[in-house]
């Protein structure tokens, strides 16, 4: 009898040890959409280059980002086109209009803009309070694309309310740094946007001055190209 108790006390000693190793081990996407917005958290500027997909059309440029709100694209493809936001101005230039169109955000905008880059602390925050987030399958590494040898944890975030301007976001996630390497949009009119980020490279010190755009002096101006506040 006694040797049954003690094999009995050592093998719920053991299960309970095992349990306590798997519960360790278990992440829930929540958590882990966590630990991602800790690690941005912690970057106070990135430099990348991007790659943006609309539909069949694809975008290629630099950008730089400075937290917490700072956002710069300068394009290779199409050329010299720009997209620039300082936190207080949203300035986009098309080359082949010549035309730089503009909007400034007040403080009824600013927590919109706040969220320029999804891949921020400040993106992620917003994604966390309005998306519900789970695993595309399952919490271990996929290839970024099938065939590829690249490998992701892959997030579904899924909506909270109708408001939101995308159905559900596919964010893809470098395992080891924990940096976004996709963001991949579907739309309410079921259009898809996606954005690429390579090479990135955080903590560099970049200056607020590189989000100053000066116009070309050829360039036709259009303000308020997205709204009008009446405050």
């Amino acid at each position: 009898m006694r040797n049954f108790t003690v094999k009995f006390v050592v093998c719920i000693g053991f299960l309970s040890a095992c349990g306590g190793l798997w519960a360790q081990e278990i992440v829930t996407a929540e958590r882990y959409l966590e630990s991602v917005s800790r690690v941005y958290g912690e970057v106070k500027d990135y430099e990348a280059r991007v790659v943006i997909r609309s539909g069949s059309t694809d975008m290629r440029g630099n950008l730089s980002f400075l937290s917490p709100s700072f956002l710069r694209i300068d394009f290779t493809d199409p050329a010299e086109q720009v997209i620039v936001f300082n936190g207080d101005l949203l300035t986009v230039y098309l080359p082949g209009q010549r035309a730089v169109l503009s909007q400034a955000v007040t403080s009824s905008r600013r927590t919109g803009a706040a969220g320029a880059s999804l891949a921020s602390a400040q993106g992620l925050n917003l994604l966390r309070r309005n998306y519900i987030p789970s695993f595309v399958s399952g919490p271990g590494p996929v290839p970024l694309d099938e065939g590829s040898e690249e490998q992701v944890i892959k997030l579904r975030l899924t909506r909270r309310s109708v408001s939101e301007g995308f159905r559900e976001i596919i964010l893809s996630v470098n395992p080891e740094s924990r940096l976004i390497r996709r963001i991949e949009g579907r739309t309410i009119a079921e259009g898809t946007v996606r954005f690429d980020f390579m090479d990135v490279r955080t903590n560099l010190g970049i200056p607020e001055g590189r989000f100053i755009y000066d116009s070309p002096a050829s360039a036709f101006m259009y303000n308020d190209f997205l709204f009008r506040d009446t405050e």
